[in-house]
């Protein structure tokens, strides 16, 4: 909030008026352009999208169909199944629990999850049933071993994937990407392209997270239709996707070169501390 021009209060995401106070502060402010980053507010923008263009402000969201098949990572699944593209199988906690012969490790997670928040590693029958019991509507994945990327798909307004740039995790912190680095394959690339052409309704940019294998296998693992936390690495590579939706928002010709970012640059994150005077004003009681 220290860093911006004008920084608002908003109710909490599931309140009930989060989207009614949006609103307001787009009324109030005259804002043309709305880009939400976080994953529980996406299914609320997406199903009010309309709504934001009536009163003069596009809001940059996929479809309602996207957002409600990337946020639940069992449909997550089945549609990158349906589409032929790599992904780990993945079972609800019932299917795995009646299995009679397991192949440990796997991974645990929430169906509705975000932030990395509730993913275990199960080594044995033991851990999956203590485990299980931390996790609200557990799925469990085939475990993959190898590299995580993380791929920015820049759609633009019409669904149309114009530039993909692979972010290789060297260290990740609660869930998002503390040290990266650019890598330019194109096998990775032409996954984020398929993926994006698997969703059709994807806007603005789209966060694939995929694994790559010792054999070179690239296996998606999960879909994030907004900016991922790492994504000012890869504009710093030259993939200005700011500079790009809003050029297409004021209707201006947008050149994307889509291999014209840099290759091998790496974003090594520090905290900071930030000193506020007269904090008492920021501070709730809720």
């Amino acid at each position: 909030m220290q860093f911006v021009d004008r920084a608002h209060a908003v109710p909490l995401i599931k309140s009930g008026d989060y989207v009614a106070a949006l609103k307001r502060i787009v009324r109030r402010e005259h804002i043309g352009l709305l880009i939400p980053l976080l994953d529980w507010e996406l299914p609320l923008i997406a199903g009010a999208r309309e709504d934001f263009a009536s009163i003069g402000c596009r809001a940059v969201i996929s479809s309602e169909a996207v957002v409600r098949t990337c946020r639940d990572k069992l449909a997550t699944f089945r549609a990158l199944r349906g589409a032929g593209i790599d992904t780990p199988d993945t079972w609800t906690l019932r299917e795995v629990l009646s299995r009679k012969k397991h192949h440990f490790p796997y991974f645990l997670k929430p169906r509705f999850g975000s932030a990395a928040k509730g993913n275990y590693l199960v080594r044995d029958r033991d851990e999956l049933h203590v485990l299980a019991r931390r996790v609200s509507e557990p799925i469990v994945q085939e475990f993959v071993n190898g590299v995580e990327f993380t791929l920015d798909v820049y759609t633009g307004f019409d669904g149309r994937p114009r530039c993909v740039v692979p972010r290789k995790r060297l260290e990740v912190r609660t869930g998002e990407v503390s040290k990266g680095i650019i890598v330019k394959d194109a096998a990775i690339m032409e996954v984020g392209r398929r993926v994006a052409d698997m969703l059709g309704e994807g806007r603005g940019v789209i966060t694939v997270q995929c694994m790559l294998t010792s054999k070179r296998q690239i296996r998606v693992i999960e879909i994030n239709p907004r900016f991922g936390g790492g994504a000012p690495l890869s504009i710093r590579a030259g993939a200005d996707f700011p500079k790009w939706i809003l050029l297409q928002h004021l209707g201006r010709r947008v050149v994307i070169r889509p291999h014209a970012f840099t290759h091998d640059l790496a974003m090594l994150r520090f905290d900071e501390s930030v000193f506020v005077r007269n904090a008492s004003r920021y501070v709730s009681d809720r």
